[in-house]
């Protein structure tokens, strides 16, 4: 039973949580947070300050050794919006690798939504209806719109409790002409998403983080009602007896804490212009949230049957869908390319001997391939790798984009090198696999060359050091091209698996 921990490096504050994967589900044995206001210097000035730094590194010190005291077996570190502005995070980063050993992984803000996503929908139970999660940190609000399990919108919004204060409130208690200013900002974003919001007439919202605590605890004071749900009408009354009180008053409201206190004022008028402005009865708290993803995101990766697993499936094949409209890419012919590419790489496993998980991104890399004709025809090899390896196609880490990029990079003349940027990029276990991978997709591509769906079938045989890839060609089919292509990859081929290629008409 593996022991799995997350840890979130937020702009506000830092959580770890430790869970044991028992059957397909998570036990949670350990969590710890404390408030650092990681990214208040860096809404200021741009750069992460020494004082805040030092104090984050301390809290992930003692994270560290809880770690080591449970014996966890992988650690996925992240963090958030503070780290994506600072102009000085490489430092930081660098400073958490030699004092803990962990190698933080900074991540956009669609991938913490779809995080978020995923931690929601791998424990709650959601209706057919739509819902909107809503995650509002120290820095930025993540907006999700899921629909039966599946993400239809997401947007981060610079909506960050400690962001919108430090640029807006000034005064304790806040004047006037700060609120009015700062509900114009609010207003102005929200506009990005709202229409779209009211549109899909979202029946349920679910609303994640510290904020959104504290604000479900005032309510329940308030209401005199344990329910952690908040309805528009109190929300408003919420965000005004906020706003009207100083940071002492805000202090000793039940649920606020002495740190929340200094930023719940921001937090709570955006909470209530998004419900208002979104025509939104009001939201639940859930005190799941990105942990709760990356967790979900690791014990998929240690068994794909889990529920998480079959959602991040699901997650990845919506993006690539996405990913080829709106690259305008040929679907059916990308499919017919993935098809033949998974009946390669499953029929010639004793001859490349990838890593399983290589069948998955070599699928991804079959559907993109020709999403650089988009930019340009000329160096559109070139294009397919940055739009693949900088695009946001959900659920694969930055290296698994690479790795998918790298893979669809070499379809032209060249071939993969060493020193070329794309192999130099990966990670050291990956650059011997690659160019295997990527010659499987040149064959698949070769194999559906003329577009015309010539082929009925497509078998693969081993005789000795041979290998035979025996066409079908459909009734009245011509498939002398895809013979063609074929024939030219006979001595790469030979090169990269010391086997004879030997393309067959049936």
């Amino acid at each position: 039973m593996p022991l799995f921990a997350a840890v979130d490096i937020g702009s506000n504050s830092v959580r770890l949580k430790i869970a044991r994967l028992s059957g397909r589900r998570f036990h949670a044995l350990h969590e710890d947070r404390e408030v650092t206001r990681l990214g208040e210097s860096v809404f200021r000035t741009g750069f992460l300050s020494p004082e805040t730094m030092a104090g984050t590194i301390k809290v992930l010190r003692r994270f560290h050794r809880a770690c080591q005291r449970l014996g966890t077996d992988s650690v996925r570190v992240v963090a958030t919006s503070a780290l994506r502005d600072a102009r000085n995070s490489h430092a930081f980063l660098e400073w958490v690798r030699s004092a803990t050993g962990w190698t933080v992984e900074i991540i956009s803000g669609l991938e913490e939504a779809r995080l978020i996503h995923l931690g929601l929908v791998s424990s709650l139970k959601v209706g057919r209806a739509p819902v909107l999660m809503i995650d509002l940190g120290g820095g930025s609000c993540e907006l999700t719109i899921s629909v039966v399990g599946h993400i239809r919108e997401t947007v981060s919004l610079p909506l960050g409790a400690v962001r919108l204060t430090n640029d807006f409130l000034h005064h304790d208690p806040a004047r006037k002409a700060e609120l009015e200013s700062l509900r114009g900002f609010i207003a102005r974003e929200l506009r990005r998403v709202s229409s779209r919001i009211i549109k899909l007439r979202v029946a349920t919202v679910i609303a994640t983080s510290g904020t959104a605590a504290s604000l479900a605890a005032v309510c329940q004071v308030l209401s005199k009602n344990e329910a952690s749900s908040v309805t528009r009408p109190q929300m408003r009354r919420i965000a005004k007896l906020i706003a009207r009180s100083n940071l002492e008053q805000r202090r000793r409201m039940n649920g606020i804490g002495p740190r929340r206190a200094e930023i719940i004022v921001a937090g709570a008028i955006v909470y209530s212009e998004l419900l208002e402005q979104c025509h939104l009865r009001g939201f639940r708290y859930s005190p799941l949230g990105l942990r709760d993803g990356l967790l979900a995101q690791m014990a998929a990766e240690h068994d794909r049957g889990t529920r998480s697993g079959r959602q991040i499936e699901s997650e990845r094949w919506d993006s690539l869908q996405a990913a080829l409209a709106h690259y305008r890419v040929d679907a059916h012919h990308a499919l017919q390319v993935r098809e033949s590419a998974m009946t390669l790489f499953d029929g010639l496993k004793v001859v490349h001997s990838l890593p399983a998980e290589y069948r998955e991104w070599l699928s991804a890399a079959a559907m993109l391939y020709e999403v650089g004709d988009y930019v340009n025809r000329s160096g559109r090899h070139r294009h397919t790798y940055y739009i693949i390896s900088h695009s946001e196609i959900l659920g694969y880490t930055p290296e698994q984009r690479r790795t998918i990029a790298a893979i669809a990079r070499y379809l032209g003349k060249s071939r993969p090198s060493p020193s070329d940027a794309a192999i130099k990029a990966l990670l050291p276990q990956h650059r011997q696999h690659v160019p295997k991978a990527s010659e499987l997709l040149r064959l698949a591509r070769a194999l559906n060359l003329g577009r015309t769906h010539s082929l009925r079938d497509l078998r693969v045989r081993m005789r000795n050091a041979e290998v035979q890839i025996l066409l079908y060609p459909a009734r009245g089919g011509g498939i002398e091209l895809e013979l063609w292509a074929l024939e030219k990859e006979k001595n790469y081929f030979r090169e990269l698996f010391g086997r004879t290629l030997s393309p067959m008409r049936v």
